[in-house]
């Protein structure tokens, strides 16, 4: 019966043996016309497989060294990635169970230097841990039993960031900003929903996926070693010459946005307004019951001028907020 090792080797040839030999090198007796590979490591025979075009070999993911003495660079800023593991998805209910973040260094090109720092924390909840986030995360209550966050310590590793990343802002920027009103006055990006993956070559945007395509697998689900995963991606150049992903991240964010409620449109035009975007709030958490959407600035007037002409069809002034990373993903309560 075959083997998986027949599947890469000549089945119909002779066995062939494994020599023992000194440590680092690795001796096999092909079975292909006898001939004998010599793979002195591991990762010259990867790039072997990888040089004939026919495989992709996933390594896994070691975290880059923090550089803890180092000489600031002139002109560089300070950037922190976090990762949260909660109960559930509701940030007026839920609550964090374990904090993640790693801080570096990058300059106004988007080029990514040093990490200069890492956290990471459990915090026991005042609700059960249920089974499918124990499932997710690998957290269980004995784990967190009796820990708490270091708020204090969480502040002073957050104060020098010019930005805050999440792979899910809109997620995590609520959570975080009911431990600590640090994170209120920070400029935060979304590596998910402000970089066009789909636009630079991806097929998906799920952390996983794009870890692999970068080459590596980790351990997810785990808040600080999510963070390096993404730290990572962001730093890994794209096909096409198309620079780095925190290229990308960095001139999103620095992007103003317009956010506009179209308040008491007409009912029948709901579909209309789905289908170009907007999306329903139903005023619960404090801003308009209204169907929203948000706009490059630029394109703010264009905008307008749709609602008028095709929703109301009479001139009016609809509400508009302009939105920096100041304000993004910021939760109303």
């Amino acid at each position: 019966m075959r083997g998986q090792a027949d599947l890469f080797l000549d089945y119909g040839a002779p066995p062939g043996q494994i020599e023992t030999m000194p440590a680092g090198e690795i001796v096999i007796n092909a079975k292909h016309r006898g001939e004998i590979f010599r793979a002195p490591d591991c990762e010259t025979a990867t790039r072997m497989l990888e040089a004939t075009g026919d495989y992709r070999v996933l390594r896994r993911l070691i975290p880059r060294p923090t550089v803890v003495s180092r000489t600031a660079r002139q002109g560089e800023k300070t950037a922190v990635i976090l990762d949260t593991e909660t109960t559930g998805l509701d940030h007026t209910r839920d609550e964090v169970i374990e904090l993640g973040m790693v801080a570096f260094t990058y300059d106004e090109e988007g080029q990514i230097g040093d990490l200069i720092g890492t956290f990471n924390g459990l915090r026991e909840p005042s609700i059960p841990i249920s089974p499918e986030i124990t499932r997710l995360t690998g957290i269980t209550l004995d784990m967190v039993a009796g820990q708490m966050l270091d708020l204090e310590a969480v502040e002073r590793f957050i104060a020098p960031a010019e930005l805050i990343i999440a792979h899910n802002a809109r997620f995590d920027r609520p959570f975080c900003e009911s431990l600590s009103k640090g994170f209120h006055v920070k400029a935060w990006a979304c590596s998910h929903s402000e970089i066009s993956w789909s636009m630079l070559g991806f097929e998906g945007s799920k952390l996983g996926y794009l870890l692999t395509q970068c080459g590596w697998f980790h351990q997810g689900h785990r808040a600080v070693e999510d963070c390096h995963a993404l730290l990572e991606v962001l730093a890994s150049p794209l096909p096409s010459e198309a620079g780095l992903p925190f290229k990308h991240l960095l001139a999103s964010a620095r992007k103003s946005l317009l956010r506009i409620w179209a308040e008491s449109s007409p009912f029948d035009m709901k579909d209309v307004l789905k289908a170009r975007g907007y999306r329903w709030n139903d005023g619960t958490n404090g801003r308009p019951k209204s169907w929203w959407v948000e706009v490059e600035e630029e394109a703010g007037e264009a905008e307008l001028a749709f609602l008028r002409r095709e929703v109301y069809r009479r001139d009016v002034e609809p509400y508009t907020q302009k939105i920096t990373a100041f304000e993004r993903f910021r939760s109303a309560h």
